[in-house]
């Protein structure tokens, strides 16, 4: 047996699971979720635990039962507590600040950049004291859906990612920066 796969979920109080023949349904104060399931995983729901168990052992279906656990604790906790994300911006002359449903993005380039904030997804920008060089602030991405947290955190890292020279660009919080060093220093 998968050794993920196996592992019970706990429902919290106030989480309602609703299982339908290819999906679950997670609702929450956070918000609702569809995980779809495939065949030959079965999602059973007793005395406020969920378990997925599978059909038999072929190779496709072990791969699948432990992915499929995963997705429903995810749904659980997303629903329950959310996910967060956290980018720091750094350079002189960048900026972000929120505006409606865009962020709007100042990174060096000849034009604002306006990222548009995607339903479901919670943008704040905020100025925090960090002994980073030039930071400018604190991004935070937060959300039920742990993959589009995720998905939106690295889309708005892309839009500059850290310079190996100088460390300008939108870094994530927990991330290291090093750098190179020139011709100068050569």
């Amino acid at each position: 047996m998968s050794r993920i796969g196996k592992k019970i979920i706990d429902i919290p109080s106030g989480v309602k699971i609703n299982i339908e023949r290819d999906r679950v349904v997670t609702e929450g104060p956070k918000g609702k979720l569809e995980t779809a399931i495939p065949k030959g995983i079965q999602v059973e729901l007793s005395d406020s635990k969920l378990e997925a168990k599978r059909d038999n052992d072929s190779k496709q279906l072990r791969s699948l039962h432990g992915l499929t656990r995963a997705l429903l604790a995810n749904s659980v906790t997303g629903v329950c507590q959310g996910f967060e994300k956290k980018l720091d911006v750094v350079g002189i002359g960048y900026r972000a600040e929120r505006r409606g449903k865009y962020l709007n993005l100042s990174l060096g380039h000849s034009h604002p950049v306006e990222f548009p904030v995607p339903d479901g997804i919670e943008v704040k920008v905020a100025r925090e004291q960090k002994p980073i060089n030039n930071y400018v602030a604190t991004i935070t991405i937060a959300g039920a859906d742990r993959y589009q947290v995720g998905q939106v955190a690295a889309n708005i890292r892309s839009l500059r990612p850290p310079d190996a020279y100088k460390g300008k660009g939108v870094r994530y919080s927990d991330e290291v920066v090093r750098t190179k060093v020139g011709k100068k220093g050569a």
